[in-house]
């Protein structure tokens, strides 16, 4: 081969290798871009995935939170029904620690009562006597549980929730007022047991 043949094939050698050049930096810069988006998908990923973990640790962590105020409040409840029937226990306790005294006492009346009527006696002043102490004794006890007698005194003016009108009658009162007493009411405190049966004064 001529030198003038040689020269002209490492011309075009080195023309192919220049035309290349620019080819094969355009792959690298291709491949460099997206390996760096790569990168950063995975940086992506891996933040997501890191920030899921963080979720459920904080959701398994709410879950533990509220069993345990499930458990605490169902504690309580259980508690609470157990104080109210301790309490309901108690008061009806007191209830009838309460009833049986009265009865003892109410007993003792009973008694008395008895021991007035099996009294073989025409004195008939004596047996009155025993009876009206027995009431007597009668009244103390209704007293010391708190009954008072409803009764009240001609001239006074009618209580619809205290007084029972039995009659309107003659009467030197004031009209529409008391006139007397029929049967007697009792009130405990400040509740009517019983209303007193009354006459009252004619409005005529």
């Amino acid at each position: 081969m001529s030198n003038d043949a040689e020269g002209a094939a490492e011309a075009a050698e080195d023309a192919d290798a220049d035309a290349q050049a620019p080819a094969e930096s355009e792959q690298a810069l291709a491949d460099r871009v997206r390996e760096q988006a790569g990168d950063d998908l995975a940086s992506d990923v891996a933040d997501l995935e890191s920030r899921v973990a963080e979720l459920e640790a904080e959701l398994s962590d709410a879950r533990e939170e509220v069993d345990d105020l499930t458990e605490r409040l169902q504690t309580k409840q259980a508690d609470f029904q157990n104080y109210k029937q301790r309490a309901k226990r108690k008061q009806d306790q007191i209830r009838e620690r309460a009833t049986e005294d009265l009865v003892e006492r109410l007993l003792d009346v009973r008694d008395n009562l008895g021991r007035a009527l099996d009294e073989d006696s025409d004195d008939v002043e004596a047996l009155r006597e025993g009876v009206e102490l027995t009431r007597k004794e009668f009244d103390r006890v209704l007293e010391s549980e708190g009954v008072e007698e409803i009764r009240p005194e001609p001239g006074a003016d009618v209580d619809a929730q205290r007084h029972e009108v039995m009659m309107r009658v003659d009467s030197d009162q004031p009209a529409g007022t008391v006139e007397d007493v029929y049967r007697p009411g009792y009130e405990m405190a400040d509740k009517v047991l019983r209303t007193a049966q009354v006459t009252v004064s004619d409005d005529e």
